[in-house]
């Protein structure tokens, strides 16, 4: 992104050495310089009328949309920037447990028998916690296995 901002930047530079010697800039010299700098972002566009920039599109924040429209009012020529644009809601990811209760109460009574490791659900994902030996790690491992409860993290301590 910021590539694409200083290659907008450099032909906005560009483009306002070679217009300045002209006195009246056209709205299609100015939609091609809008143009530029809004390619920043794909789901934005500007169409010039009269010298006016008139923005449309979506912006991911408030920042990212406030800069757009201060690098469309920095080209000389344009007089006014209307703002048409939303800001994109926010993707809210609901997170449910993807373990089956069953499978849990199943994965607690296969280590039963080794009380300092405890049976969670963290992040959506089956995790055995604690701190076992080597020989009991082990046995744990071939028991849940037995059981075919799917992805299990084993976040238990050997010592």
């Amino acid at each position: 992104m910021k590539k694409t901002i200083a290659m907008a930047a450099l032909a906005l530079v560009v483009s306002i050495g070679s217009i300045s010697c002209k006195k009246k800039i056209s709205d299609a010299d100015l939609q091609t310089q809008a143009t530029t700098v809004v390619t920043s972002n794909p789901n934005a566009s500007v169409e010039v009328k009269e010298g006016t920039a008139h923005l449309s599109g979506t912006f991911a924040d408030q920042a990212s949309k406030d800069n757009m429209i201060a690098s469309l009012k920095a080209i000389p020529g344009i007089k006014d920037v209307m703002d048409m644009s939303t800001i994109a809601a926010p993707v809210v990811v609901e997170t449910v447990s993807a373990v089956d209760p069953m499978v849990q109460q199943k994965v607690t009574d296969a280590v039963k028998d080794f009380p300092s490791v405890k049976v969670e659900v963290v992040n959506g994902e089956l995790t055995l916690t604690g701190n076992v030996s080597p020989t009991q790690a082990k046995q744990i491992k071939m028991s849940v296995d037995a059981l075919k409860a799917g992805k299990v993290n084993y976040n238990y301590t050997v010592k």
